[in-house]
């Protein structure tokens, strides 16, 4: 249950992080940067049994 609730946030992260729209052109690397550090921190989690 935990491991689908994460992935639908890791899904929205993504999207939210295209910068398509005129109001998040201007955020630059930092929404796909903390996209990067959540999937590094899932990955680590996965590596060490905890999902």
């Amino acid at each position: 249950m935990l491991f689908i609730i994460l992935m639908v946030i890791l899904v929205f992260m993504l999207i939210g992080s295209v910068p398509a729209w005129p109001h998040s052109r201007s955020w630059g690397y930092y929404p796909s940067s903390g996209l990067g550090l959540v999937l590094v921190v899932l990955l680590i989690l996965l590596l060490l049994g905890r999902i």
